[in-house]
This record gives C-alpha cells, sequence and structure tokens, in this order.
C-alpha cells in the first residue's frame, strides 16, 4: 500500500507534547472512536505514574510499538500520537493490515518528565542541551529485560518494563517497534534480519524530507552493516564480547545492565523488530562519502581523546560534590555510573583503535565529522546533566566552593555550545518530517513483517 497521503494530513507542531498532554489526547481518542480504540492502564512507573495502552483493531496478527523508551526521545511519541488516530478512523489504513495493535505513546513517563524542559524549543541546541536527562543503563526501559550470559545475568526489570515483557509475552507480536530517536547526524536504521526489500524504502525516505541518511560512524564498532546506514539489531552478548576482548575486567561490571526489547521479543515470540534513528539537527557533511585527509584511525584517536578529557573533567567535578550529592537524584545515578564504567569503555575504545586493520584505511568527511564535531555534541548533553546535578545540589548549600565549582562547569558548558555554533552549518529539521520519516519506515516495516 502506499502511504504516502497520510504525510500532508500530519500536523505541523512546533514543539513536543508533555506526557500529561499525551494521556490527555489518548483518553479523549478512547472516547471518539470507542468502537475501535480500547485503552487500559497496563502497570505503573517507578514513580507511580500510570502507563496506558491503546489497543486498536482485530487482527489475527498482533504488533507493538512504544514511545520514549529512552526519555530524551520524544519524535515516536508524536508519531504514536498521529497514528493512534489514523487507525481508529481510517478503515482503509486498518484493513490493510491482519493486526491487532497494541501501542503506548510513553513507556518511561518519570524519564520523559525530566525532559519537558527543552520540549517547547527543540530547535535551540543549547536548550536541548541544558534541558537534557536520559538515565543510566540499568534504569533505561530498553536495556532491563533478562539476559544470562557467561558472567552477565540481569534479572531485575523495571516496573515499566514488566509492561512490555508481559505483551510480548501473552500477544507474541510479529512486529515491533521500539521508537528510538539520535540527537545530532542523520537518519539510520535497525532491523531483526537482512531485508533487502525494505532498503529502496528505507534510503529514499528520509530524502524525500531533505534530511541526509547517517554515513559517519556506526553507535558501536561491532555493529553488522546490511547495507548503507542499515544494520542489524545487535544484542547485548555482542556488547560483552566486544569487552571481554578489548579489556581486562569482567564485562558484566561495565554493562551493569540486561538485554534489550528487541532481543526478548526474538526470544520469547520470533518478532520482527525495527529501529528507526531520526535526529533533531543535521548537518549536510554527515553524509558526505568523500575521502578525507586523515585515516579512521587518526579520527577515532580525535574522539578517544576528546572524550577523555570530557571524562576526566565530569569525574573531577564529580568528586568535588560528593559529600554534598543526594544519592537519590536521577543525576546523582547517571554521574556516578559514568564516571564508574567510562575508564574501561575508554580502554575498550583505545585498544580497539589500535588493532582493527580497516581503521588504516582514509577516513570519509563523513567519518571525520562525526569523529569531531557530532562527538561534541554529545558531550553537550552531559556536561548538560551534571549543570542540572549542581543545580540541585545548590537548592541546599551555598558553599563557596561548590559555587566556584558550578561557574567551572557553566563554563566548560558554555565553551562547548559556542564551539557547536561555530563549527555546525546545523539545521534544526521539523517535528511533522521526523514524525513522517518514523511512520513511513513503520507502516512499511509492518506491512513486510506480516507477511513472513
Amino acid at each position: 500500500m502506499n502511504f504516502d497521503y497520510l504525510i500532508d494530513q500530519i500536523p505541523d507542531c512546533k514543539r513536543f507534547f508533555y506526557v500529561d498532554e499525551f494521556d490527555k489526547r489518548t483518553e479523549e481518542l478512547a472516547k471518539k472512536y470507542p468502537k475501535t480504540v480500547q485503552v487500559y492502564e497496563a502497570g505503573k512507573s517507578r514513580n507511580g505514574y500510570p502507563i496506558k495502552v491503546i489497543r486498536i483493531g482485530n487482527g489475527s496478527k498482533n504488533a507493538l510499538m512504544f514511545g520514549c523508551p529512552h526519555p530524551n526521545e520524544p519524535i515516536g511519541a508524536m508519531m504514536l500520537d498521529f497514528l493512534c488516530e489514523k487507525l481508529a478512523q481510517d478503515e482503509k489504513l486498518r484493513s490493510n493490515f491482519d493486526y491487532t495493535w497494541y501501542l503506548i505513546k510513553v513507556i518511561d513517563p518519570d524519564g520523559t518528565k525530566l525532559n519537558e524542559g527543552w520540549f517547547s524549543n527543540p530547535q535551540s541546541i543549547k536548550f536541548y542541551a541544558g534541558n537534557f536527562y536520559r538515565p543510566p543503563g540499568y534504569r533505561q526501559i530498553e536495556w532491563t529485560f533478562p539476559v544470562d550470559y557467561k558472567t552477565l545475568h540481569f534479572h531485575d526489570p523495571l516496573p515499566e518494563t514488566q509492561v512490555l515483557m508481559k505483551i510480548i509475552e501473552e500477544q507474541k507480536p510479529v512486529f515491533m517497534y521500539s521508537l528510538h530517536n539520535a540527537g545530532f547526524g542523520g537518519v539510520y536504521y535497525y532491523i531483526s534480519s537482512d531485508s533487502p526489500s525494505l532498503y529502496e524504502d528505507f534510503h529514499s525516505i528520509p530524502h524525500r524530507f531533505n534530511v541526509p541518511l547517517a554515513l559517519g560512524e556506526p553507535e558501536v564498532p561491532y555493529l553488522k552493516m546490511f547495507a548503507k546506514a542499515i544494520f542489524g539489531l545487535s544484542p547485548i552478548t555482542e556488547e560483552y564480547d566486544y569487552l571481554e576482548k578489548h579489556t581486562d575486567v569482567d564485562p558484566a561490571q561495565i554493562i551493569r545492565a540486561g538485554a534489550s526489547s528487541d532481543e526478548y521479543a526474538q526470544r520469547v515470540a520470533n518478532t520482527y523488530s525495527l529501529v528507526c534513528e531520526v535526529p533533531y539537527y543535521y548537518d549536510p557533511r554527515i553524509e558526505d562519502i568523500s575521502e578525507a585527509q586523515m585515516t579512521r584511525k587518526e579520527a577515532r584517536l580525535l574522539s578517544w581523546e576528546s572524550s577523555t578529557k570530557q571524562y576526566e573533567f565530569v569525574n573531577e567535578v564529580f568528586e568535588a560534590s560528593g559529600n554534598y550529592s543526594n544519592a537519590q537524584s536521577p543525576f546523582y545515578e547517571v554521574l556516578k555510573n559514568y564516571v564508574e564504567t567510562m575508564p574501561k569503555h575508554l580502554d575498550a575504545e583505545k585498544n580497539w583503535i589500535e588493532t582493527d586493520p580497516q581503521l588504516q584505511r582514509k577516513a570519509t568527511v563523513a567519518e571525520v565529522f562525526d569523529n569531531t564535531c557530532v562527538t561534541q555534541f554529545y558531550q553537550s548533553l552531559m556536561l548538560g546533566m551534571l549543570r542540572r546535578f549542581l543545580n540541585e545540589i545548590l537548592i541546599n548549600y551555598t558553599d563557596e566552593k561548590l559555587l566556584e565549582t558550578k561557574e567551572k562547569v557553566d563554563r566548560r558548558f558554555d565553551e562547548k555550545i559556542d564551539y557547536l555554533e561555530k563549527n555546525l552549518n546545523y539545521k534544526a529539521i521539523p517535528i511533522k518530517d521526523l514524525v513522517a520519516i518514523q511512520l513511513l519506515a513503520g507502516l512499511k516495516t509492518a506491512e513486510y513483517a506480516q507477511s513472513l
């Protein structure tokens, strides 16, 4: 089916909805379409916030989609908000699929609320970084599914994760869409298996909205690439093996988390999964595959050195504020995990850089850009959380040394943002276009998965 007719119906939102708004809109949808829409509470978050599942249709197969698996990633929630209404009102769209749809707009409401400070102004990198929050791995819904592999044993799923586990176990979804998005770069995809019939659509959809593919560095070195910007979903076992090869400590002590949703669904229900990573911001260089003047190894070393300096700074600040810290703070959790695990991640990366012969070739412009500018962008997010952490402490303490530390962090944050503003030729992508990319990729893949 051609789903293009849906594009012009996507509203041109200038901001992201808040969690309470999503819930209100869900309640209104159920009242408006009582014959096709059922809403039920599937559980509560760690802070007691209700997690609502929208059930639409009565197909013989089941599909599961959920937004905000990482709470700084609300694009998918906006897409689901639109898709829910279309499925409810559009019989033609529903009849194209033999699915009963299980849709959760916000699977991590607690973490998403901690990001709402930037939802009103997503066009600004400074505003985004300054109000950013992302939990450590063991507090991420996406990475807290049970797993047993070598020394890694994780059996402490979060309440939100348990909601997904129950749906997966009971409904055995044929198709699952965990709605992630990147911060800066281009569009790229993860899928369960090599599926060449999808690749033409995956490559063409972003370009229809003038958004590039991400052709720089993959997120991690051990991914399997099926086609440009299309990778196999990577289970936690692959991270374990990578760390085992490149570090001298037990990988389980570095990972500290569990399996992902896709590997759990694959194990329980043989589910076909999709992740479509779309960015808030892009620079055309992320798609430039012309040859650069340095090798990929040299580019990776620049990134590694910058990340090492960032770690040293964050560690120094965290240690200086230790006597004042609130261990219950979500920002304390993030920073503590970062300073404890990052050294071994850096060791593993350095060993990989020094030993992988594939890094000897000339880098592309996209790879150099990724290792220099994009690395700096993601460092700004950690600095933003460090600022929020110190602001929390200063509510209760006015120690002069703490104030000096806060000023130092503010300066580092501002310097990082100034660097990005001067070195990036970036564009904030309209929310409507990002929703359209995730919508079209998701519907095309859902159509493919139901025929497997």
